[in-house]
């Protein structure tokens, strides 16, 4: 089943679920079993000359999916070894009926034991799924440890055991799985934080409950926003069409920045594009790419006439924190054009406040938040969504959070993340590349929050694109080379 791009809190899913029991009058085993044959359909997609399955099966419901998920995987020929982290006799209703059920058709349950995880091809972790309200138990620790040690690839039934199924951090310890099932809903702690980490590919399965009629807290950016953003060109078309993009940087001794952010830019399909830079910066540019315009910044006068052409601004790629980059920083805030900020500009904007405004599209990465907040980079990264809030709430319009899982918000909006990308965009000059894209996409739609999560997107595929033969060595270039085909879907 494809992934839906609605993501939901646990308490939003166990809502689901008790609806679903309550008033749709499903009982909660006819959907454990749901979940036991849906779990054994993506195990033999993932691993389709598996034989031999180690299960491993805690006290709770998480614990009943994996009983079921052993009767019917039995019943289909595998080989099935079940370990139980949990006496069967502390299990309780639907686990329970699962755990008996298998015992009569025949299965065996074998304490755990470490040593038995190396009899099975895939090892399967339904120890705890979304059953965690704290810290992993001392008791468990040493369970959740000796299946990431095993070196056989893990299965994850809902959430891998030891991840929070919200924020995607782990509490403590927690399962690293290849593949992770997950049902009625998907988790937004499998895509945010370290989720993507933990939970590896991510299948889902509707358990044949209708489509929630629930707010969700997350909404996946998917390729299909790409043409709704950049729809195709009439024939007619001219340059002017296409807007007409400024960016603001390449401070003393920075040229590359701003020439990658003005060349993604042009790649995304802007129709003119400016680069506004220190006088020494002209001529490395304009060697280097010919396409786009330059203008030396010397004093008011020219930046002034820039600003006044441009339809969309974009600041900060190479800017620096100097008397000339605050001077152009000033200009830029006072123009009246929606303005694309990122990198030193937002430095400037953390050292010296702005007021709020709703036409910009602020960019920023965990520390560069961490400045914006007055607090550390670890902060953010502890509660990505709850920094997003705040970002909003203090400087309004849309903020793009970087890093794993990009995260997109607006006021009033549902938030948006980005499931692509890769490590390897870790390098200098990625985020100019994406300033550059959002701001053309921005300069042809004219909707912040489409280019926004557009722009995002694309950006990572090109990275991913860019990553093809491996992702160590990745250049900024490298990207900028990959929009043009990643705008043209």
């Amino acid at each position: 089943m494809a992934l839906p791009t609605a993501l939901y809190s646990t308490a939003q899913v166990r809502a689901l679920d008790a609806h679903a029991i309550g008033e749709l009058g499903i009982s909660g085993y006819t959907l454990m079993k749901r979940a036991g044959e849906a779990a054994l359909r993506y195990l033999r997609s993932q691993w389709p000359k598996a034989h031999r399955i180690v299960i491993v099966c805690g006290s709770g419901n998480n614990g009943g999916d994996g009983y079921v998920l052993a009767r019917f995987a039995q019943a289909a020929g595998l080989a099935v070894s079940v370990l139980a982290a949990a006496a069967p006799d502390q299990l309780r209703g639907d686990a329970r009926q699962a755990y008996e059920d298998y015992a009569a058709s025949g299965g065996t349950v074998r304490a755990f034991a470490a040593e038995q995880l190396a009899a099975g091809e895939v090892i399967v972790d339904a120890l705890l799924g979304t059953g965690l309200s704290g810290q992993v138990r001392d008791t468990l620790l040493p369970v959740i440890r000796a299946i990431n040690a095993a070196r056989r690839p893990v299965f994850a039934l809902d959430v891998p055991s030891g991840l929070d199924g919200d924020a995607g951090t782990v509490l403590g310890e927690a399962i690293r799985a290849e593949a992770t099932v997950t049902f009625v809903g998907l988790k937004t702690g499998l895509f945010v934080g370290d989720g993507p980490e933990f939970a590896g590919t991510v299948s889902f399965d509707d358990l044949e409950l209708p489509a929630p009629e629930l707010a969700p807290r997350l909404t996946r950016i998917v390729e299909t926003e790409i043409p709704a953003a950049l729809p195709r060109r009439p024939r007619t078309s001219n340059k002017g069409d296409f807007g007409r993009v400024l960016i603001v940087g390449g401070g003393l001794g920075m040229p590359g920045a701003a020439r990658l952010a003005g060349e993604a830019c042009l790649r995304v399909g802007a129709g003119l594009v400016t680069v506004a830079v220190a006088p020494e910066n002209i001529a490395a540019i304009a060697a280097g790419r010919p396409e786009l315009i330059c203008v030396a910044v010397s004093g008011e006068g020219p930046l002034a006439e820039a600003l006044e052409r441009a339809d969309i601004v974009a600041v900060g790629p190479g800017l620096g924190r100097s008397s000339w980059a605050r001077n152009a920083f000033k200009a830029v805030l006072g123009c009246g054009k929606p303005l694309v900020v990122d990198a030193d500009a937002l430095n400037l904007l953390a050292e010296g406040g702005a007021t709020a405004r709703e036409d910009w599209i602020l960019t920023p990465h965990p520390g560069e938040a961490g400045r914006l907040l007055g607090v550390s980079a670890q902060d953010i990264q502890r509660d990505r969504l709850g920094a997003l809030e705040r970002l909003l709430e203090r400087f309004h319009g849309t903020v793009v959070l970087k890093g794993a899982g990009t995260l997109v918000g607006a006021r009033g909006r549902t938030p948006g993340i980005c499931g692509r990308g890769n490590p390897g965009m870790a390098t200098a000059g990625t985020g100019d590349v994406l300033t550059g894209t959002i701001a053309g996409i921005l300069a042809q739609c004219r909707d912040a929050w489409a280019a926004a999560r557009t722009g995002v997107l694309v950006h990572a595929m090109a990275g991913d694109a860019a990553a093809r033969a491996g992702e160590r060595g990745v250049l900024a270039s490298d990207l900028v080379r990959e929009l043009h085909h990643c705008v043209n879907l």
